[in-house]
């Protein structure tokens, strides 16, 4: 799965749209308040660590680094 589909995804299931998202990350931390540049963005997939971060707060998600061929 592309980062694009990946993180719109968790968007869909956090109950939120674009609008939604965008502006909390604006009012949350600073972020453009422009949907379409999010979109660019993922579309480009060029969104930094710290940015998908943020996101994930936003979104109430935890990001999370597993070892390969262990199972949590």
């Amino acid at each position: 799965m592309s980062i694009r589909n990946e993180i719109k995804a968790q968007i869909v299931r956090a109950g939120f749209t674009m609008q939604d998202l965008v502006d909390r990350l604006h009012d949350e931390y600073d972020w453009s308040d422009s949907v379409s540049n999010l979109s660019a963005k993922l579309q480009r997939e060029s969104i930094r660590y710290k940015e998908v971060v943020e996101l994930a707060d936003v979104l109430d998600c935890n990001i999370v680094w597993v070892k390969r061929g262990q199972r949590r």
